[in-house]
Parts: structure tokens; sequence; C-alpha cells
């Protein structure tokens, strides 16, 4: 699968960030009967590539990707976890050098059109626009649109239900990443029906 399929097969992304490795599956599983099956777990957390691992054999349904890939070596960790995609926040050289021998299909972040330009003439159309609201948000995505009419921007930071809808109106947006489908009180409460609410609402 390669990483156009992926952020143009969902609305948004829900980015995760998972404490306790016994929330993994169970979220998952929320979010995916809401609508949400692509899936981005944050290399924040020491149980983040276990929960990878842990989704990726029990919720069939959902793709699963890292994020936070900051790293080269996170390549080969989040492969071997079952992951199916990475995300990271920019674009290094080393970064670059590592996804090249990487089979994970990677969103790689920028936050300026300098950076943009660099990941397009290296051959990336698709990113991820990373703080999206601190790097200027709809306007932003609004201006990249002239000169870059090629890129598409999956624009995470600063995104939720109040405004995601505005930026998935924007003709270069395929997709938006946000944590607020998996807010903490109800992940950790374990309300997953609330989850499936929320998912649900997003993806309609």
């Amino acid at each position: 699968m390669r990483i156009e399929q992926i952020v143009t097969s969902t609305p948004v992304m829900p980015v995760l960030v998972i404490e306790d490795l016994g929330h993994a599956v169970p979220l998952a599983q929320a979010l995916v009967a809401g609508g949400l099956r692509v899936l981005e777990v944050t290399l924040r957390t020491p149980v983040a590539l276990a929960a990878v691992r842990a989704i990726a054999a029990s919720v069939p349904d959902a793709i699963v990707g890292v994020g936070t890939l900051t790293r080269p070596e996170h390549f080969h960790q989040a492969a071997d976890a079952g992951a199916q995609f990475a995300v990271s926040p920019g674009l290094t050289r080393v970064l670059l050098n590592a996804s090249g021998q990487s089979e994970l299909p990677f969103l790689p972040g920028v936050f300026t059109p300098s950076e943009a330009m660099a990941a397009r003439d290296i051959g990336f159309e698709y990113l991820k626009l990373f703080p999206a609201a601190q790097a200027g948000g709809i306007g932003m995505l609004k201006a990249l649109g002239g000169p870059f009419p090629e890129l598409r921007f999956c624009p995470t930071g600063g995104i939720g239900a109040d405004n995601f809808r505005d930026y998935l109106a924007l003709p270069n947006v395929s997709c938006v990443g946000g944590s607020w489908l998996a807010p903490g009180d109800l992940v950790g409460s374990g309300d997953w029906e609330a989850v499936t609410r929320l998912a649900r609402a997003a993806a309609g």
C-alpha cells in the first residue's frame, strides 16, 4: 500500500498517545467501529511499539502506523512491530536515507515552504504539515496551494472537532490528523462507546 492510498482513504487520522498497553486494542477497535481505520500510534510512550504490535495482531481492519518517528532505527522498529506506514514531524537527511532502506510508506513532516520544496524535489507529494496551527493553519495551506498545486497535505497539530472540516474543505488537504478522537478521560475510563461516537462524527 502506498502512502497516497493510506492518507486518501480516511478524512481523519487519529493520533494516539497510548500510555497503558491494555487500552491499545479496545481503543483501536472503537475507532475502527466508528469508521476510522487509519491510526497513528506515536512513539511518545514506552509501550508505543508494543501497542502497535497488539493492534496489528488483534484489529485486522485497522491500518496502523507509527508516528513521531525521529530516528533512523525507528523505521526498523516500526516495521518489526507490524506497522503499515510511518509518519515523522520533520524530514532530515538521515531520516530520508533510512526511509529509502525501508519498505514502509512514509509521510514526512514539513513546516515551511522551503521544507515543502525540498521534500517535493526528493519525490514526496504527500506531506504532513506540522504543527499545523503554528505554521499558519488554513491560511498557510491556501498559500502553499498556489506555488505547489501538486502537493497534498495531512495537517496535524491544533486541529479538533471545531475546525477539522474547514481544513478538509481545502483542495490540497487529503486528510487531517488529530488527538481529539481519543481524549484522555474517555480512554482512561474505558468509555469505548463514546470514542466510537467521536469517530463516527468525524468519519461521517
